[in-house]
């Protein structure tokens, strides 16, 4: 990370008239190559033998640098999670893209968010569907990426402070729900507010050790089948 970090400042140093902003343009397009090799080598894992262009080009859009701390800044688009406060993380870009690429987002999709974070997660969302709800428990990270998907333009996305087990009842059904927080099961609230044909992508296992991450898909006829597609870490999901 330092060597990183320590490149990144040698870059705008030795280009003076380059503006950050074009850096970090560079390091992400970096970054989705990266991104792309992993989804290969990944691949006989999850069955995904490579991402839906328009999940590249939502995470290509999306400035990750922003939605990091700004000590964390030059460490923005390297492949891997980073602290956010609060004892959480904005995941690593490659798992980001794995979970959206499995919720398979469409343009008219409502989508569950539980676990907002920094927020990265849902303007990634933002670009693929007409609507993200996002629940976050902590109170102080709820209101920090409320202000910055608002700063940010991510009029489609609605966030509040909630405890996302419980899922979001009144504006249910979803299309897709997305979990970003490692639960021990699969909260029952969260599978009735999945539409029937939706899907709904959630780390499970315990805390701070291997998690898996599965692939919920309930059926037309209300039948609700589950696949595990890899093995994972995240920080667990607190609340209920």
């Amino acid at each position: 990370m330092k060597r990183a970090a320590a490149a990144f400042l040698l870059l705008l140093a030795a280009q003076p008239g380059l503006a950050a902003e074009d850096v970090f343009a560079a390091a992400r397009q970096e970054l989705l190559a990266e991104i792309v090799a992993d989804g290969n080598m990944t691949a006989a894992f999850t069955g995904r033998p490579r991402f839906a262009p328009m999940v590249l080009e939502a995470l290509a859009k999306v400035p990750r640098h922003r939605f990091v701390p700004a000590v964390a800044r030059p460490f923005a688009y390297l492949n891997r999670p980073l602290p956010i406060g609060h004892g959480q993380t904005i995941s690593q870009p490659y798992i980001v893209a794995l979970m959206t690429d499995l919720l398979e987002p469409e343009a008219g999709h409502t989508v569950l968010e539980v676990g907002t974070g920094s927020g990265y997660q849902a303007a990634v969302l933002a670009g693929l569907v007409a609507r993200v709800l996002s629940l976050e428990i902590i109170a102080p990270l709820a209101r920090q990426a409320k202000k910055r998907l608002a700063d940010l333009g991510y009029a489609n996305v609605t966030a509040r402070q909630a405890d996302g087990y419980e899922g979001w009842p009144e504006m249910a059904p979803f299309d897709g729900i997305i979990v970003t927080a490692a639960a021990d099961h699969i909260p029952p609230p969260l599978v009735a507010q999945l539409k029937p044909g939706g899907r709904m992508v959630i780390p499970v296992g315990p805390r701070f050790l291997t998690q898996q991450l599965v692939l919920v898909e309930k059926d037309t006829d209300g039948s609700v089948r589950t696949r595990q597609i890899l093995p994972v870490r995240f920080v667990p999901l607190t609340g209920r």
